[in-house]
């Protein structure tokens, strides 16, 4: 998955190294369901890309207990309630920030 630009910052120098051991560990396969990197996937058909997804919040621990080999299918699965929270939240930064514009521009 893309990291976010705002989290860039947090991932280490090394990350790209990090994600080539997950890999090797998970034997180039998605830890969750078992698919193939570059190969059709199984239930999807499309062409597998294994990503490394953290399983806890915390995108600042990179270490293998944290870390899985997962398919872009396990990946959005898991990641998707957060990521629905995290739209709801920007959502309504937006929302708090335009109305606060508005009603400046009232006085």
């Amino acid at each position: 998955m893309p990291i976010r630009p705002e989290n860039k910052a947090l991932y280490p120098q090394n990350w790209k190294e990090i994600v080539a051991r997950i890999n090797k560990r998970a034997g180039n396969c998605c830890e969750i369901c078992g698919a193939r990197n570059h190969e059709p996937h199984p239930i999807t058909g499309s062409m597998v890309v294994l990503t490394t997804m953290h399983m806890s919040d915390d995108i600042t621990d990179c270490s293998d207990y944290n870390l899985k080999a997962a398919c872009q299918k396990c990946h959005n699965s898991y990641d998707a309630p957060a990521r629905a929270a995290g739209v709801k939240r920007r959502k309504a930064e937006i929302l708090h920030k335009c109305q606060g514009k508005l009603f400046e521009g009232e006085r």
